[in-house]
Order: structure tokens, then sequence, then C-alpha cells
């Protein structure tokens, strides 16, 4: 194989259209020909000795060695340009670009905030802000930073634990006055839930008591939703009973649309942390945001930097 016949720009282009599917799509994107495009998928193809794409008249998809192929490439694009940026960043200017993930319903009520807080300070930094419950892979999708309701899961990743999110069991006054308060944990079982279907085990309620008892109790009823947001708006319309995070609900307490239900039994708290692409972490602007979230997210309602005395972390994110 001829290696000077793998360069950087028929990488960046096999990249592209292996990942968007459609080659005239990728030559109106870069502004040339197809006829361009498609040379040089064939020059690379032809230096690295094996079919990377199979061509149809609807969609280019990517062979089996393809796939292979497409991954290295992508960490090695993402090395070129993370060495670029590591070089520029030594003039000491906060600028480029930081991909951020985030669970979805912690993202809109709080982070977002954060965020444009932090590029009052910090104008020259474009925050790509992307709003998720699903566990991506961060090296795959580009993604600098992730913050993480659960178990951190990817081992690969650098870790910084941000505290313990505390939940509340809560319902609406006038589901209560509708429907009864419960006194034991028992009497959940006869009440209507709302529960997460993105959430694997959400058909059975752990609580712990205050002297350290756990109890587990069937819990069923009529709406599931898979958004922390959608959650919110079905239990202060009195759709149920559900334990929510105290930062999505705490203004509704305060405002007395939600009550916390049988208050001496508590879910137990859920971890939540910043999960930060190790090769990304010593790049200044990289440094500044992940500095800045988590000083900001410590100080959250709810957010508690150890788990309650005797309950134990949940290994679910519970209502998002």
């Amino acid at each position: 194989m001829d290696k000077s016949e793998v360069t950087l720009e028929r990488m960046r282009n096999f990249v592209r259209v292996a990942e968007r599917g459609n080659l005239s799509a990728v030559a109106r994107e870069l502004g040339v020909g197809q006829s361009t495009v498609t040379r040089h998928l064939r020059e690379l193809e032809d230096a690295v000795g094996v079919p990377l794409l199979s061509r149809t008249t609807r969609r280019v998809t990517m062979t089996e060695e393809g796939a292979r192929y497409y991954g290295n490439c992508v960490q090695i694009l993402r090395l070129v340009d993370q060495a670029g940026e590591e070089a520029r960043s030594t003039r000491g200017a906060a600028a480029g670009t930081v991909r951020i993930s985030c669970t979805a319903a912690f993202g809109v009520l709080h982070v977002s905030r954060f965020i444009f807080a932090f590029q009052d300070v910090y104008p020259d930094i474009l925050v790509d802000f992307n709003l998720t419950d699903e566990r991506i892979d961060l090296v795959q999708e580009g993604v600098d930073i992730a913050i993480r309701l659960g178990p951190p899961g990817d081992s690969s990743m650098k870790l910084k634990p941000l505290g313990q999110s505390r939940r509340v069991l809560v319902a609406a006054p006038q589901y209560l006055a509708a429907r009864g308060k419960p006194v034991r944990p028992q009497d959940l079982a006869s009440h209507e839930g709302v529960r997460m279907s993105n959430i694997a085990g959400s058909d059975l309620l752990v609580l712990h008591g205050r002297r350290g008892a756990r109890h587990a109790i069937p819990f069923g009823g009529r709406l599931r939703v898979d958004h922390g947001l959608a959650a919110r708006e079905a239990l202060a319309s009195g759709r149920g009973i559900a334990p929510a995070h105290l930062w999505l609900i705490e203004d509704l307490l305060a405002a007395s649309k939600l009550e916390v239900v049988l208050p001496d039994f508590s879910p137990p708290s859920v971890p939540l942390n910043m999960l930060i692409v190790p090769e990304r972490s010593g790049i200044a602007r990289v440094r500044l945001l992940v500095d800045y979230l988590a000083a900001r997210i410590a100080q959250t309602p709810g957010v508690e930097k150890q788990a309650l005395t005797g309950r134990k972390p949940a290994g679910g994110e519970g209502t998002r």
C-alpha cells in the first residue's frame, strides 16, 4: 500500500460520506463536484486495498471493513484536530468550541443557565450543547464533556463526581385530595404512578425509611413518559405519584403545586457525574467549562456531596 495516498482530506471525505450516506450531499457541503468526492473515495479504497463503501442508487453504506476503518479514521482525525487546538491554546486565548452532552431535563432546567453565564465570561468560546438521556459514545460523537445521572458506565472516560441527586416522592394536592394520602409505603400499590418508560425497573418503587428499612412496592399506573419534563408536567397536573429529583420539582414544591408524600420514606439518591474525554481534558477551554459547571452544579438544589446517611445510591436514574 502506498501510504502517501491515504491523505487527511480523503479520510475526512470518507467519514462525511459514511455518516451522511449520500455522495451528492457531501459534495454540496464541500462545494465540489460529486465526481471529486467519488474520486477521493476510490483513491482511498485503492490505497487501503479493500472496499470501504457499498453504493446503491439511493444510498451509500459502509462495508464490514469500512465500518472498522471508519472508527479508526474518526479517532485519527480527532487527534489531528486536537493537536492543532492544543497548539493554539498555548497562546492563552479562551476560544474555540466545546461539545457537551447532558441529561435532558437537568440540562434544560439548570445547566443551560450555567452555560449562558459561562459564555458571558468567555464570549469567544462556542458551546455545542446536546440534550439526551441516551448513553452515547463520547469519542465517536465528538463530545468533550458529558453530564449523566446514574452509574458512569464508560470506564475509559475521566470521571468527575458532582454529587448525589436527592429524590423525593411527590404528588399534586388535587390528586391527593381525590385519591387520599398514602400513610404507609404499601398503600402506594393502589395509587396511580407516573413512570419512566426509559428506566429499567420503574414498575417497582424502592423506598428507605429513616431507620434504614427498605421497602419495595409494586408501582403501576396508566401513564409512562420518557422525559423528565413530561413527568414534571404530569405530576403538576395531578396525574399521579412519582419519585422525582429535587432539582426537577423544587419550585413546584415551593409554590405548593406539589407536596411530599410519605416524608419519612425516601427513594434512593442517584449519582451525578461528569465524564470527560481524557484526550480533551488538557485543552484550556474544556478545563474552564469543566471547572465552571462543577462549581455551579454543586450549588443546585438537591445535589449533595454525599449520599444521605443510611441510603444507598440508586442504580437507575429515576424521574429525569
